[in-house]
């Protein structure tokens, strides 16, 4: 995966690793590695912002050898994560605010694998000991309620539906109120798929955040749709405010810059990232990951 940025990094290194570096050597190289970047769907700011900084730790500097160069690569990639991209520990959250049901809303646009996500989730959170209830609360498009009461059944969790074409905030509720008889940990709450630019639906939405109030918002993005994630997420954090996010489909993104833009654009810490189709295909967010994924680098043990 990140086979086009992990390209991006090697060409700067390659172009740049056996001449003296002055501001006016740097100037194409560092523009063509821009471009790249956002090529590789970096968003320009953040593509700007680590252009700007390998310009600074690199002006003046001698590089004799190929090697000599990355460490420079690395440290100015490293300090852009560590300072813009922010990653979440999803048990902590639930911990931290301390209250039963602890309700979780999944939010995005059509195709994303939100639903899949929400069962990875709640299989996550069931290894370490919650107990959860699904609220389907898609009552919008034909077969969504099937779809996530498929995964319920391979879990053993209990499902709260209404009709097709229910209030799906009334949905919402109800799994809440469900929750609170049984004493259940945490509410899962499946929401219909929708385009940012559909006001009826966007409407919608959020009345079932105003009905469920739901102690996190989380934002399920698709990684190979690049920039478009990015403002998908933006538009969606119009509508409601975006909590987290989770993105999916890494396993299958050779560019890698939404891993890179979307929590630091939108400020938003990064739960998970989706890598396979099977339940245990979820890994928590960690930047060295990206890192390690990015420069080639080996994990630390």
């Amino acid at each position: 995966m990140f086979e086009k940025l992990k390209k991006v990094f090697s060409d700067l290194v390659q172009d740049i690793s056996t001449r003296e570096l002055s501001e006016k050597d740097l100037e194409a190289s560092l523009w063509n590695f821009q471009v790249a970047l956002m090529e590789c769907d970096v968003a320009l700011l953040v593509a700007e912002e680590l252009t700007s900084r390998l310009k600074a730790k690199m002006v003046g500097t001698k590089v004799k050898r190929l090697g000599d160069i990355t460490p420079l690569v690395q440290s100015a990639f490293e300090d852009l994560l560590k300072e813009n991209l922010a990653s979440g520990d999803l048990l902590t959250i639930i911990k931290a605010k301390g209250k039963k049901p602890f309700s979780i809303m999944f939010i995005g646009v059509n195709g994303t694998g939100k639903t899949t996500t929400i069962a990875k989730v709640a299989r996550y959170l069931m290894d370490h000991g919650l107990t959860l209830v699904f609220a389907a609360a898609d009552t919008f498009r034909a077969g969504s309620e099937e779809q996530i009461e498929v995964h319920a059944n391979r879990l053993n969790v209990k499902v709260i539906k209404h009709k097709y074409g229910a209030d799906p905030a009334a949905v919402a509720y109800d799994a809440i109120s469900y929750a609170k008889n049984n004493n259940i940990d945490l509410v899962l709450i499946d929401t219909a798929g929708r385009m940012q630019t559909d006001k009826g639906l966007m409407d919608q939405l959020q009345k079932i955040y105003r009905v469920a109030s739901p102690d996190l918002s989380i934002f399920v993005g698709d990684s190979l749709t690049g920039n478009d994630a990015l403002q998908q997420a933006e538009e969606f954090n119009k509508c409601v405010p975006i909590d987290a996010v989770i993105l999916t489909k890494i396993d299958a993104d050779s560019k890698g810059g939404a891993a890179i833009s979307i929590s630091a654009s939108i400020k938003k810490p990064i739960l998970f990232l989706g890598v396979g189709q099977e339940y245990k295909d979820i890994i928590p967010f960690d930047p060295e990951w990206v890192i390690n994924n990015v420069l080639g680098k080996a994990p630390k043990k």
